[in-house]
């Protein structure tokens, strides 16, 4: 497979080829638009000279059919800038989907493709392609008379000055006023899936107030940087226009001492509007400009940072056997690791409890076990392999996770039990019944196929809980990790629980159980006591309990 990374280079390799087209059909439109100064300056200098009505038609004919064909050429570069930018959400978007899915910093990589995409596909894009030809029109302006060129070379100089100031003076602002929108963004975004808790205790003033004084701050910024491309727009269309004034006023005066055509001075007005245009119009577009190469360049940062992914040797359908090896964990930016040294191990068909205070690093340990995050120090195995080195997709299939907070998809139940795939029908029912859900189910409006709402939103918590858990078991995963399962089930729920553990036990699953209430106990095998994220107490249950149960005697008689 090939990394993030090499996709975008491959993108922009490829695109090179569709935007040297581009520049093609700009070459043929910027000589098209000469057509009308040429036209300007025969009826000038010939028709109105000679009289000849027969000369001003085919002269008017002739510049009809150019005008033609440059509208016909302009449609098609806007036709396949647009298809440029369709090429590039079709290959790109699945990598940014996947980026932005697997990792929770990048939920805004979607926002920063969308801009590039867009101001691809935008009429924004043709000055940027037009400046190029500039100099072609500066010559020739040069050559209807060098003192046009001159008046014409120092007004693109002053023009390409205040482009350079645009850039100076707005690119810092609108950047922060990007990042500012994104945090706010991500920050509507994590509360959008606890608006009952924000509802529930009237949060909703404090939230709007302590994201409204960022998002006021990035508003504060763009409206600055407007102001200052405000300024400098206003300043470039009084240049362009005092300089088309100046043109004319010039050319009459050449005129006058015989040293330029009156065809000549039109045209030369004609042109040298056309050589300014683009400048004033890549000003205009400045800041559209400006957000999408900041988004591009967030895009190159990410890919450029992501690992190359590679085809892993499919190794033999894993049994269950589970070992920790001296694993220590830390999360990005933390001070001091979560985990310390955990050492462990759980064969096909055990039962694993997993207790302790909270903040102890359970919950770490669980997305350690499914190969979301990988240790510092340390081994996670299954079955002698690295989880790291397992296939992501056997991997997947081989291990069955339900995490503590129960997140469901916009889609059927039968769609979540079946992770969003393409769902067997027996396979689904059968991980329903073997999570104790098949009922619960049935008695749904629509059975499997009602609909649970973005979030699970549609679904109780203990609905969800329980769905979460036939989507743990679909597949029948030879490991089976589970983040306090019972937290939100009632007594029939929780009787369902243990005998869906004991089920899975017997059909010789790992079963590694984070559990806070007591009766989950009763059917664990082993039991690892963590504190502090580092293990207090490992071994066959009875034997932990009673070890705690001395320690915890022995410290009331000391007291």
């Amino acid at each position: 497979m090939t990394s993030a990374q090499s996709v975008l280079n491959a993108i922009e390799r490829e695109a090179r080829g569709a935007f040297v087209m581009v520049g093609v059909f700009s070459f043929f439109l910027n000589l098209l638009i000469l057509v009308t100064p040429l036209y300007m300056f025969q009826i000038f200098d010939r028709v109105l000279t000679s009289g000849r009505t027969e000369t001003l038609l085919y002269l008017t004919l002739i510049a009809i059919a150019a005008i033609g064909l440059y509208g016909a050429l302009e449609g098609v570069r806007s036709f396949l800038l647009a298809r440029v930018s369709h090429w590039v959400e079709r290959r790109l978007s699945r990598e940014v989907l996947t980026r932005s899915l697997s990792e929770v910093e990048q939920a805004g990589l979607l926002r920063e493709f969308f801009q590039v995409q867009n101001f691809v596909g935008s009429p924004s894009v043709a000055p940027f392609f037009d400046a190029p030809w500039v100099p072609v029109f500066l010559l020739i302006m040069w050559l209807l008379h060098p003192w046009l060129g001159l008046l014409a070379l120092g007004a693109a100089i002053v023009l390409v000055v205040l482009t350079l100031l645009n850039e100076r003076a707005t690119r810092r602002r609108f950047q922060d006023a990007q990042r500012g929108q994104g945090g706010v963004a991500a920050a509507l975004s994590q509360a959008a899936r606890n608006t009952e808790v924000i509802q529930a205790m009237n949060m909703t003033p404090a939230l709007a107030e302590r994201l409204g004084t960022p998002l006021d701050k990035a508003q504060d910024e763009l409206r600055e940087g407007a102001d200052v491309a405000g300024v400098i727009l206003g300043t470039t269309k009084f240049v362009r226009l005092s300089v088309q004034v100046g043109v004319l006023g010039l050319g009459a005066y050449l005129v006058l001492r015989g040293e330029l055509t009156p065809g000549g001075m039109i045209a030369g007005s004609i042109i040298l509007g056309r050589a300014l245009a683009p400048i004033e119009q890549a000003i205009g577009a400045w800041r559209g400009f400006t957000g999408a190469r900041e988004s591009y360049r967030r895009l190159k940062e990410v890919f450029d940072a992501s690992p190359a992914e590679t085809e892993r040797t499919k190794l033999p359908e894993p049994q269950g056997q589970v070992v920790l090896e001296g694993v220590t964990f830390a999360p990005p930016g933390a001070e001091a690791p979560v985990l310390k040294g955990v050492s462990f191990a759980a064969a096909p068909g055990q039962v694993l409890g997993i207790v302790g205070p909270s903040a102890a690093g359970k919950s770490t340990l669980c997305r350690l076990l499914t190969g979301v995050a990988s240790p510092q120090a340390g081994a996670v195995r299954l079955d002698g392999a690295e989880i790291d080195h397992w296939d992501r997709a056997q991997l997947a299939n081989a291990v069955g996770y339900l995490p503590q907070d129960v997140e469901l998809f916009a889609g059927t139940v039968k769609d979540n039990i079946a992770r969003m795939g393409a769902a067997d029908d027996d396979a689904v029912v059968a991980a329903a019944k073997l999570a104790g859900a098949h009922e619960m189910v049935l008695k749904l409006a629509k059975g499997y196929d009602t609909e649970a709402g973005a979030g699970g939103r549609l679904l109780s918590a203990g609905q969800r809980q329980r769905i979460g858990l036939a989507r743990a078991l679909y597949g029948n995963p030879k490991v089976l990790v589970l983040d306090e399962p019972n937290s939100n089930l009632d007594e029939e729920g929780e009787r369902a629980l243990l005998g869906t553990i004991l089920q899975a036990k017997a059909n010789g699953a790992a079963v590694i159980v984070v559990a806070h209430r007591r009766t989950i106990l009763q059917v664990v095998d082993l039991l690892l006591l963590l504190r502090d994220g580092a293990v207090e107490a490992f071994g066959p249950r009875d034997q932990v309990l009673e070890a705690l149960q001395a320690a915890r005697a022995k410290a009331e008689s000391t007291s």
